[in-house]
């Protein structure tokens, strides 16, 4: 008798062909789906700072939020395409990614801009070290364009990190 193979997912329609290892793409895929939910968390995050910003550097961090909002953004759709083209579902609700989600919110109804940029800058580092994990699981796989794309995401967020560390370095300099 010969053996099946695992289904990655139930319906057949959701199956996109690849040549990874049926639990490898499945692991990768789930991995792919709580960073999905990292970045739409640490997206509405900043666009929240953003909004809410105040204070006399307020042209200045405006727009350094607005621009990382942006690239954020930006690789949210990269990042559920790539599950689905590795044959893997990923987010399907704003719920799901709450669930699965490790940025931690912040709906206080006033936060300083130092500890906005602290916040996200600390938000970052972390977003950095789970694609790195998550990198050495692609890589482990043999997935070259996951781990790839990875390598270009840990980039920007240790860019988003290092701009957010020197705009509050002088004030944190204090002990803070």
């Amino acid at each position: 008798m010969a053996k099946a193979k695992p289904a990655r997912v139930e319906s057949d329609r959701l199956n996109t062909p690849t040549d990874l290892d049926p639990a490898d793409a499945k692991k990768i895929a789930e991995g792919l789906t709580v960073l999905l939910s990292d970045l739409f968390a640490l997206y509405i995050k900043t666009k929240n700072f953003h909004w809410h910003v105040s204070g006399p550097n307020f042209r200045d961090y405006h727009l350094l939020l607005d621009e990382q909002s942006q690239q954020i953004f930006a690789i949210i759709d990269a990042v559920g395409e790539r599950a689905r083209k590795i044959g893997g579902t990923t987010l399907r609700s704003i719920g799901q990614a709450s669930q699965l989600k490790r940025v931690q919110d912040n709906d206080a109804e006033y936060v300083s801009p130092l500890d906005m940029l602290i916040e996200l800058r600390d938000d970052n580092k972390a977003l950095t070290a789970h694609m790195r994990e998550l990198h050495e699981v692609t890589d482990e796989a043999n997935d070259v364009s996951t781990t790839s794309q990875l390598e270009e995401w840990i980039d920007q967020s240790e860019e988003r990190t290092w701009f957010l560390y020197e705009s509050t370095r002088n004030a944190t300099e204090g002990g803070h």
